[in-house]
């Protein structure tokens, strides 16, 4: 079964509200999907761009499931798609370090500004701060766009980061492809990305 779910945007409210946002909405699936015949023990966790982010997050860092009563068992895995903030810091230097090089103003709403402008928040609000050894965290599948650099380096950077840490993961970069076209193809037949995706959700699902 396939569940969409919807949440605030920023600015509107702050990033906390947002990752509750979505914690809330799993809630939801867990008390609810039963009724429509999916299993609440079963659920695959997916996001795509700034979704990647909020996947990888409440696949790392329980404490928004725990304010719902809830734990990181009944995820089976995750896969996040072409994000760029798994390391917020990293980034956010990336893109002032690009600025200040070739001259350019500094970004008006970038993700300094975005997740609080505070060392600590971009810290807090990045999934690989959440990784640790012996955290039973699911299995992860990390979809990128290889031939861009940001989203490549973010992915081996969380990648690495759960490897180092004894997690279950693969990191795979799609080819000829772009930000909105590789989650656009995901279910198109003979895309990469969606055979890995196949292949991923047969190895932590089985029937």
């Amino acid at each position: 079964m396939f569940v969409a779910l919807n949440h605030r945007l920023l600015p509107t409210v702050e990033m906390g509200a947002i990752i509750r946002d979505v914690a809330q909405a799993f809630a939801w699936v867990q008390i609810h999907i039963a009724r429509y015949g999916g299993d609440p023990r079963r659920v695959l966790v997916m996001g795509h761009s700034s979704g990647a982010q909020l996947a990888a997050l409440l696949c790392t860092d329980e404490r928004y499931l725990k304010e719902q009563g809830l734990t990181l068992a009944p995820i089976k895995g995750c896969v996040p798609v072409d994000g760029d903030t798994f390391d917020i810091p990293a980034i956010i230097e990336v893109a002032e370090v690009r600025a200040r090089a070739h001259g350019q103003p500094m970004p008006k709403f970038g993700h300094r500004l975005k997740f609080g402008n505070d060392p600590a928040l971009h810290r807090d609000f990045s999934a690989v701060t959440h990784v640790t050894k012996g955290k039973a965290l699911p299995p992860f599948l990390i979809l990128h766009v290889a031939g861009h650099p940001d989203v490549s380096a973010q992915a081996q950077r969380f990648g690495a980061v759960l490897k180092d840490a004894g997690g279950r993961v693969q990191v795979f970069g799609a080819k000829d492809t772009d930000h909105g076209r590789i989650n656009a193809n995901l279910g198109v037949e003979g895309d990469p990305a969606t055979a890995a995706l196949w292949a991923f959700v047969a190895s932590v699902v089985p029937r």
